[in-house]
């Protein structure tokens, strides 16, 4: 395993981490806690140091699990929640439609009092707003509130996640360029969905910011599994997914042989080296429900990078859309 630094903090984190929602919330199939624990502690002997998780995985399971997983052993890990959804006043949701926010100061600090109840620990090394709109990035008493919970030492950096799908460039570009002190930036990217990351992963450039990327794998299109007869179990978020998703998908990934011709890397490697191609992500949050993902996403640093020809031929092959349409990936709208 390789590590990076999170923004300007003296947190490194694994650039392979562990997101918590695939073992804690029921999207991916039936959750068994104890198999979690284990994966996650397997993660751990691996050298995987950050697992990102939210209040709102599993209504808090996301996190007890991390207390269950790593009670004896919390300055080896890096752990990352996200707060700012009130699922304990909202408790009922249609599918994937969000909560209500609320960032007052009042629910914000019992929010992260929470958390940390639920975490067994004292301090979180890496709070994220939950899926900040422009009404969170333009909050300076949120902010501030941010420095304070720094100052008492509950938090050790702080940071957004955008989402929660692909979009929110320009709440990301300012918040980078207008909230000094964050330390990272969790969004979404991949080989098949670069934008709006390009404009981020510039904008973290520009500011000196981590990156932290989910989803590198395109909801499980790029990690060569996949075929035009595959089906999801009806609890798997993917099932609601159009049927052109798959096929369009599957046309695209084919494309994408030449990243694993020379046997030194699988495709699901390759994705996330490519998403660790740009110096300013710190860390990669695929998703992992077996050992065996486990084993090869973790083995992936060690792998060679892609190269400049790789790169270029990739970033060619995404402007054209992948050969499908006549219209450019980048122009289109996710």
């Amino acid at each position: 395993m390789k590590y990076r630094k999170l923004g300007d903090t003296d947190i490194s984190v694994s650039e392979v981490g562990f997101g918590v929602w695939t073992v804690s919330t029921g999207w991916w199939g039936e959750v068994d806690e104890k198999k979690s624990i284990r994966l996650l502690r397997l993660a751990h002997e691996r050298g995987i140091n950050y697992f990102d998780t939210a209040d709102t995985y599993g209504s808090g399971l996301g996190e007890t699990i991390l207390r269950d997983a790593f009670s004896n052993m919390r300055d080896e890990v890096v752990i990352s929640t996200k707060i700012g959804y009130d699922f304990y006043n909202h408790t009922q949701r249609r599918g994937q439609q969000e909560r209500p926010q609320d960032w007052s100061e009042g629910f914000i600090r019992f929010a992260l009092e929470q958390s940390l109840e639920r975490l067994g620990t004292d301090y979180v090394d890496f709070l994220q707003l939950h899926n900040t709109k422009m009404d969170a990035v333009e909050n300076d008493a949120l902010f501030a509130l941010m420095e304070e919970f720094e100052a008492e030492g509950k938090v050790r950096a702080y940071g957004v996640a955008l989402g929660p799908k692909i979009g929110w460039l320009e709440e990301g570009v300012r918040a980078m360029r207008e909230r000094e002190g964050i330390a990272g930036v969790q969004m979404i990217h991949n080989l098949l969905e670069q934008d709006p990351g390009r404009d981020l992963i510039a904008a973290a450039r520009e500011t000196g910011t981590s990156l932290v990327v989910r989803v590198p794998h395109s909801s499980g299109m790029l990690e060569g599994k996949y075929d035009e007869n595959t089906t999801f179990a009806k609890n798997d978020h993917r099932r609601h997914r159009p049927k052109e998703w798959l096929t369009e998908g599957l046309k695209k990934v084919e494309k994408l042989g030449f990243l694993t011709e020379s046997g030194e890397r699988t495709l699901g490697q390759a994705a996330l080296k490519f998403v660790l191609a740009a110096p300013e992500v710190a860390s990669t949050l695929p998703n992992i429900y077996d050992e065996a993902q486990l084993d090869e996403f973790a083995a992936a640093p060690e792998t060679p990078d892609l190269t400049p020809e790789e790169l270029a031929r990739v970033e060619q092959l995404y402007e054209s859309n992948f050969g499908i349409e006549e219209q450019p990936a980048s122009q289109r709208v996710s």
